[in-house]
């Protein structure tokens, strides 16, 4: 039987704790201000980030990591953990160029090892789950290919909905203009995000934080419906707090799995929410 190990990258909003238990490695974006460079879960994390770019007035670029990284991932699998093969989920090729650079590594750069790069076409904690499916199946005796498989199964389970505390990082980043910004900041507007087509896409504008976590929960109850939520995991910016109040509110409304992760959403992505973001990731059953 082959040993596989499991890699991705830091884009997946997996902590310590879940890397440790499920033997995965996360190869870290990066986020560049001007000339320095930072590597997202090494040198830089969510409060970081938040705290150069009130300073500075500006957001940071962020990049996929180099081939090099990858090949440097891979070979630590194959050294340190005796893997005979690697399973590599990357973040959506829609929002980066992470799949690119992971196949690079596995086609030019070390072209003899048995290496899958999968482009999991999600991001945050619908990646982490991704990953975290193909480790649960390789435990159980699973081959690449199955593990794979069950990998992507999931992916058409998983759902993602989060409330965003302000659009300014958004209109920073030219995604929306600063006068809509401004306007909502006025209007006490909490947007909600989801992922459609590989992307973090705004799905409903609600006014007030209370009233965005109330849609929120009723997003999740409508999209569950009889289905009973399997896995369940907060992510959220910088505000530890609000996420363990939203997760009182969510298990107040929800039927909801034992264990919930309050996950940081990890630079490479909070760069665009900004603080204050809390959504909630979840796999219902087939």
């Amino acid at each position: 039987m082959k040993k596989i190990s499991i890699i991705t990258d830091s884009d997946a909003s997996l902590s310590p704790e879940l890397e440790q238990r499920y033997n995965i490695r996360q190869v870290p974006i990066t986020v560049h201000f001007g000339d320095e460079v930072f590597e997202t879960n090494v040198d830089i994390n969510d409060h970081l980030l938040i705290e150069r770019i009130q300073k500075e007035g500006k957001l940071p670029t962020t990049a996929a990591p180099s081939p090099g990284k990858f090949a440097k991932a891979y070979q630590a699998a194959f050294d340190e953990d005796n893997a005979d093969a690697v399973i590599c989920f990357v973040v959506s090729s829609k929002v980066s160029g992470t799949y690119d650079a992971a196949l690079i590594a596995a086609n030019e750069l070390m072209p003899d090892k048995d290496i899958t790069v999968v482009d999991t076409l999600s991001l945050t904690v619908g990646q982490g789950f991704m990953a975290i499916k193909a480790a649960e199946a390789v435990a159980d005796g699973a081959t690449v290919d199955q593990a794979v498989a069950a990998a992507q199964e999931i992916r058409e389970r998983n759902h993602l909905f989060g409330a965003l505390a302000t659009l300014k990082y958004l209109a920073m980043g030219g995604r929306v203009s600063h006068l809509t910004a401004n306007m909502a900041g006025m209007l006490n507007i909490k947007p909600i995000l989801t992922i459609q087509d590989g992307k973090l896409e705004m799905l409903e504008r609600t006014r007030t934080r209370k009233k965005a976590w109330a849609r929120t929960i009723e997003l999740v109850i409508e999209t569950a419906g009889h289905k009973t939520i399997e896995k369940m995991n907060i992510v959220h910016t910088d505000c530890i707090d609000e996420a363990k109040e939203f997760e009182a509110l969510l298990r107040e409304n929800v039927a909801c799995p034992d264990e919930i992760n309050i996950l940081p959403l990890t630079a490479g992505l909070s760069v665009h929410t900004g603080p204050g973001f809390v959504g909630v990731s979840f796999i219902t059953e087939q």
